[in-house]
């Protein structure tokens, strides 16, 4: 019988993927919570061997001790399909070794663990190694939610529509975007800031528009004044919130609940929503 045999005979952990919202430790669920304080082994992303962990950063300012056993691992930031290919295996086969011990494995997310997150590319090599592998992906707050809430504003508001999108998709996508959206959410907007405070000052949208850097982290930034970072570096995680009132909503079907007499409580539900 080999190795791989004996392991697949025996109790396997569970890797968890905890989210601990963008920044600000007060964000972390008591579900990531509990996890944080059982026994799994943590690991966490970095994006280079030695480097700085921001989600390991949240979890620590939240008064969290780090355990003994806490394993970087190492996401770097490239288009190289290949390199992210090998490094995606190499953490997954680190993780699955304790997973084989009857460790369960706790994966600490910055954000929310299901949004543009580091957790999927891990969790999915994972399983595609070993599907008996149980997974849970413990949701949380995310950068946007974070900064409509920071900034006061509604992310949606009735039948509002929303995009949400990597700004890397480029100024013409936010363009052809526009008249659909009554909130865009640009996403990670450093590489194209000039051209896309550029596109809404031709729009007439830079009255609408802010932006929110590393929001809830110590070094947070809210600049409503967007014309005025033109030229500066701003850090990856970033983004710009624009509100776009001039849509055309058009036409929306209503009522879709049919009213009766013998409902009062629905005749003034939708009273209230119209």
């Amino acid at each position: 019988m080999t190795d791989s045999d004996t392991n697949h005979n025996l109790r396997t952990g569970k890797l968890i993927g905890a989210s601990l919202g963008p920044g600000d430790p007060g964000l972390i669920t008591r579900r990531a919570w509990q996890y944080l304080h059982s026994d799994a082994v943590w690991t966490f992303p970095v994006r280079r061997k030695g480097g700085r962990s921001f989600a390991l950063d949240i979890a620590l300012r939240a008064g969290a001790g780090v355990p003994a056993e806490s394993i970087p691992l190492v996401f770097p930031m490239t288009h190289d399909a290949e390199k992210l290919a090998r490094h995606w295996l190499l953490a997954a086969e680190t993780v699955l070794q304790l997973l084989y011990l009857g460790r369960d494995v706790v994966f600490l997310v910055e954000g929310d663990a299901s949004t543009y997150s580091t957790w999927n590319h891990l969790s999915r090599t994972v399983r595609a190694l070993d599907d008996r592998i149980e997974l849970e992906t413990i949701a949380g707050v995310s950068s946007f939610q974070a900064a409509t809430a920071r900034l006061r504003m509604p992310l949606a508001d009735v039948d509002d529509t929303v995009a949400v999108l990597p700004a890397a998709y480029g100024v013409d996508a936010v363009e052809r975007l526009l008249p659909e959206f009554d909130t865009l959410v640009l996403l990670k907007v450093k590489p194209l800031l000039d051209d896309l405070i550029d596109l809404l000052a031709r729009r007439n949208l830079l009255q609408h528009a802010c932006f929110v850097e590393k929001v809830g982290a110590v070094e947070e930034r809210v600049v409503r004044d967007v014309v005025s970072l033109r030229g500066q570096k701003v850090n990856y995680l970033s983004l710009l919130l624009v509100r776009n009132p001039q849509r055309n909503k058009g036409e929306r079907l209503r009522g879709c609940r049919k009213k009766t007499d013998t409902d009062p409580a629905m005749e003034m539900e939708e009273d209230a929503s119209a």
